[in-house]
């Protein structure tokens, strides 16, 4: 699996199946200042993802 994060780095990673909020916290990314695509398609980080698959984290940025 390969990882691009948001600094524009990019990580692979050697995980079978894991859920993306899991992969999220062993990266020490808080799910909650983020958005996942995997695949190019935005998802929960509720959803699975493994080998094959692509993720790009995007930081959120907000202000009021």
């Amino acid at each position: 699996m390969i990882i691009a994060l948001p600094d524009g780095s990019r990580k692979e990673m050697a995980v079978e199946n894991a859920r993306i909020q899991d992969l999220l916290r062993d990266l020490g990314i808080n799910p909650v200042e983020v958005i996942v695509a995997k695949n190019g398609r935005i998802v929960p980080e509720e959803e699975m993802a493994g080998c094959g698959d692509e993720l790009k984290v995007v930081r959120v940025v907000h202000g009021g």
